[in-house]
């Protein structure tokens, strides 16, 4: 760690500029025809190779340190305007333009910035200062290196050379002549003045001499992406210069006329008809330059001054999804351990894959120093959950390394990360004042919130009053805030249940009772709901109560006595049906949770429900940990009888008359097996022995009520189908092998005379003679010939300059 950081301390020293002693720097030696020649030393050489091949990840990085460059020689010269107005008489124009000279190979960046004077090109693109070195190399004595010092210096001049091998600088400034730097990056640099005399007018361009392997940066489309993606919203215009093409008319076609009288030529010009006739237009190549960043960057601007319309409409650039539209936004600034101005957008609609790529949230944060993109590559700047926030942060001094391309302070991203949360929360608050926007916004991610709840323990409060659900009293949304302000006497716990939808859940046994009396209960139909809230436990000291579950406490003390009575009262019928469902239920008991179903299957406190049991099977098919899937899912459950339905009593009255027939009574065990399978679906189980024996059953039941004998068989006649006779079997054996026979032959590869013996005997077989026609002579057929076939159709389809060759004829036919 220590020796990585010494290196990028040594390499971010590079671009510090001597003031105290130039000779010591650079060797001077005579000017010659290329201009006075400063030599590197050693130290310096052998950093300057690192720099290239080792600091940069990646070498596209050398477009945005350019067009950055060139943006502030621009901001220099306009921000020298303002006190000097005849600064900008020599070039008013303030931009950056981009040519590719492809045969050359060679990319130019021309800024129309304050430039640089002779001594400029010498301090700034050459020149080390070893005291400046050395005072930088103290400071890292002792193990007290200051990492935000790496920021304070910069080398994004050098990253050219990831992808030259040569390097001309021209630059005039309005002080000086225009003079001529050019490096290999080897070990000296020369500076010239330009013999051109001042071609610039005012800046600073700059020829870049590209490597072998480096043409995809003499491609148009590649650099327009690289400015899209780095520069699109530098303050200045940046401009690629394109060759184009266009037809043109060209001038009237002028022809001589000799006059009677007079010797002398007369030139006439031609008559319009004949020029139309004869003259055709001439291609005409010429340059225009193309803007490549007209997007604003309005997150620079006080919110008060933009407009929603211009919020929507800077969403989908900085989205890259053209048409897309954001249901809200926050746009803030932010001071303290970090100064940034920040917009936050929440998309209208989720993205179908959101809990799929939670992995790649920190995609969604784009990282801009003074209008630059630097990264959104940031593994922990926003938590899981928030992977569907958009957010442009523009950190005017944010400690980078000298590479502008990693955030080298946790510290600040830790400060950037918490303003955002901290805003959303804001906005999120703001938004579910309105409730038909903040369904809206439930709907499309509510499951990541639930996400949050799960996952992020600093915020899991703020997080709990922002879930919504569906609830016994009314079909919109509520908050666990109002559920909780509408609780009954005595009522200590909110109640909920889970299911595949609210419908499913409005017919559940399990909410009977509590409808019955007037309790409100939630509808979970997410499946991670039944997680999320047994995760929370309580929200404001209220205890959540999974009303599928065993132990349903409805504040009713008084009730006990009664139940007890129920329990002695019904012993007999639970004594019968828990010998029945010995091996398939923990327990059979009167049940005080149902008013209209007969029985309902009952949870205990650490098992599974309906909904859990669904979620957990897609989760062991995916992991394929079936071992704890199945230990849970046999856990066995609790059967509870309604004391109050007619069929239960039915079934009580047949179990009192004689409590120890049991065994003797078939067709009570096959009744109590088919209502726990029905009871089983209800409750939102899966058959366990299947479909099959569950229809047995019944089927069973309705014979025994008919009267029809349970062993009878169903009658049917069946015609058996014949087998098929030798003969037929050959001829289809002989057919089979004809058409292997043609397969094998690949398209192409009979030869003319082969394919017209073909189409001839194809022909006899399906082309008898016509009746009146007459015969060819001999008592042949007229012959198919493949080659006047062809010539007929090239002639009909006037192919022009076509040549066909006869395996390409073959495949056609």
């Amino acid at each position: 760690m220590k020796k990585s950081f010494l290196l990028l301390s040594i390499l971010a020293a590079i671009s510090v500029v001597a003031a105290e002693a130039p000779a010591a720097q650079a060797a001077f030696n005579t000017p010659g025809e290329k201009g006075e020649k400063y030599q590197f030393q050693t130290e310096v050489a052998r950093l300057m190779n690192i720099v290239i091949n080792s600091l940069y990840k990646t070498p596209e990085i050398f477009l945005r340190e350019l067009i950055s460059n060139g943006s502030d020689a621009l901001d220099k010269i306009r921000f020298k305007s303002l006190t000097d107005p005849t600064a900008l008489e020599s070039n008013p124009n303030l931009n950056v333009t981009i040519a590719l000279h492809k045969d050359q190979r060679v990319i130019t960046i021309t800024d129309t910035g304050i430039g640089m004077t002779k001594e400029d090109l010498q301090k700034n693109l050459g020149t080390i200062a070893k005291s400046g070195t050395s005072e930088f190399l103290d400071t890292l004595s002792g193990d007290k290196a200051d990492m935000d010092l790496i920021g304070k210096f910069g080398v994004g001049f050098y990253s050219v050379f990831l992808v030259a091998d040569k390097v001309r600088v021209t630059s005039k400034n309005n002080n000086d002549d225009q003079y001529i730097w050019e490096s290999t990056a080897v070990d000296d640099f020369t500076i010239a003045k330009d013999p051109a005399g001042n071609t610039l007018g005012r800046g600073t361009q700059i020829a870049i001499h590209l490597k072998e392997d480096q043409d995809q940066y003499l491609e148009d489309a590649r650099i327009k992406e690289l400015v899209t993606k780095y520069s699109e919203f530098i303050n200045f215009p940046i401009y690629l210069r394109q060759t184009k093409t266009k037809e043109v008319e060209p001038e009237p076609v002028a022809k001589e006329t000799k006059d009677d009288d007079d010797e002398e030529a007369v030139v006439e010009e031609a008559k319009d008809d004949d020029t139309k006739e004869k003259a055709e237009p001439v291609i005409v190549a010429y340059e225009e330059d193309d803007l490549m960043n007209s997007n604003k960057p309005i997150w620079i601007r006080d919110p008060k001054t933009v407009t929603e319309v211009e919020y929507q409409e800077f969403y989908p650039v900085l989205t890259r999804e053209p048409g897309a539209k954001a249901m809200a936004h926050s746009h803030f600034k932010a001071e303290g351990d970090v100064d940034f101005k920040a917009i936050m957008y929440i998309p209208s609609v989720a993205p179908k894959d959101l809990l799929q790529r939670v992995d790649s949230v920190h995609r969604n944060v784009k990282l801009y120093v003074k209008r630059v993109f630097i990264t959104d590559d940031f593994p922990d700047i926003l938590p899981r959950w928030l992977s569907f926030l958009k957010v442009v942060v523009d950190a005017e001094d944010a400690p980078l390394n000298v590479s502008r391309e990693t955030v080298q302070s946790n510290k600040g991203i830790k400060a950037i990360s918490k303003h955002i949360i901290k805003k959303l929360f804001d906005l999120l608050k703001t938004l579910s004042q309105d409730e038909e926007r903040y369904a809206g916004f439930i709907k499309e991610f509510g499951t990541s919130l639930k996400l949050g709840a799960l996952e992020d323990k600093s915020n899991v409060k703020k997080i709990s009053r922002l879930l919504r659900y569906r609830s016994s009293d009314s079909d919109k949304y509520t908050s666990l805030e109002s559920y909780v302000s509408r609780m009954k006497k005595g009522q200590k716990d909110i109640f909920y249940f889970t299911g595949a939808n609210v419908d499913e859940i409005k017919q559940s046994p399990f909410v009977e009772s509590l409808l019955a009396r007037g309790y409100e209960v939630l509808y979970m139909d997410d499946p991670v709901d039944e997680i999320v809230l047994t995760h929370l436990g309580a929200f404001e000291g209220k205890s959540f109560q999974n009303v599928g579950k065993s132990d349903l406490n409805l504040g009713d003390e008084n009730e006990a006595e009664a139940n007890k009575e129920l329990e002695t009262k019904f012993l007999p019928l639970l004594d019968w049906m828990q010998a029945t469902l010995l091996n398939d239920v923990e327990k059979v008991r009167v049940s005080k949770r149902l008013t209209t179903s007969p029985a309902a299957l009952v949870a205990n406190d650490f098992g599974w429900t309906a909904n859990m049991e669904r979620l957990m099977e897609g989760q062991a098919k995916q992991n394929k940990d079936q071992g704890m899937h199945q230990f849970m899912k046999n856990q066995k459950k609790i059967f509870e009888i309604n004391p109050g339905h007619p069929l239960v009593l039915g079934m009580l009255e047949r179990a009192s008359k004689d409590p120890e027939g049991f065994e003797n009574d078939k067709q009570f065990q096959e009744m109590t097996r088919i209502l726990y399978d029905i009871t089983l679906v209800r409750s939102g189980y899966a058959l366990k022995e299947g479909v099959k024996s569950f229809a047995g059953r019944v089927e069973n039941m309705l014979r025994v009520n008919l009267n029809v004998d349970t062993n009878a068989e169903a009658i049917y006649d069946a015609p058996k189908a014949e087998p098929r006779d030798q003969e037929e079997v050959q001829a289809e054996i002989d057919e089979r092998e004809d058409i292997l026979d043609a397969d094998e032959k690949k398209p192409g590869t009979m030869t003319a005379e082969e394919l017209n013996k073909m189409l001839k005997e194809f022909t006899d077989s399906t082309n008898p003679p016509m009746p009146g026609k007459k015969a060819v002579p001999g008592g042949r057929k007229a012959e198919v010939n493949v080659d006047d076939i062809v010539a007929k159709l090239e002639a009909e389809l006037d192919l022009e300059d076509v040549e066909t060759p006869k395996e390409t004829v073959h495949d056609e036919l």
